[in-house]
């Protein structure tokens, strides 16, 4: 797993498009797994920090923490905006780890390690998938 910050060191063109997709609009899709192994899906908001970590936040007791205290495992999904899918799809999956939020009504807090990242995108009328993980960096699938 990887920080945001060694992602972006990694495959920096890839991070500052996907980046550009988590700052263009304030609400993103998060999914976390409920205690049955079910999917659970949640609205929240990324911090990109300066020293170059991912955090998400949660209310004192709501499920979407309870689920990532229990199981770390989630997927990001950044907001499309308007539809249009300007700069594309991106998406994260990793591993959340609680960390001190500082808030006095004990709202959660969670770091983002990244295992995986994409952004899919059309040009020139091709789908264009382009990925990495820290094992393997950053590939690319073209299909027409």
């Amino acid at each position: 797993m990887a920080t945001w910050q060694q992602f972006a060191d990694s495959a920096p063109d890839l991070a500052a498009r996907i980046r550009a997709r988590l700052t263009a609009t304030k609400h993103h899709v998060l999914g976390t797994l409920r205690k049955d192994g079910s999917p659970r899906v949640s609205g929240t908001e990324v911090d990109l920090t300066e020293d170059g970590h991912l955090r998400i936040g949660s209310m004192a007791d709501a499920l979407k923490g309870k689920d990532l205290k229990r199981d770390g495992r989630f997927a990001l999904h950044a907001n499309p905006g308007d539809g249009s899918m300007d700069g594309g799809d991106a998406k994260l999956s990793g591993v959340a780890t609680a960390v001190p939020s500082g808030d006095p009504e004990g709202s959660d807090l969670f770091e983002l390690d990244i295992r995986e990242a994409v952004l899919t995108t059309v040009e020139n009328d091709e789908l264009v998938i382009r990925f990495w993980t820290p094992e393997g960096g950053l590939r690319e699938i073209r299909r027409k």
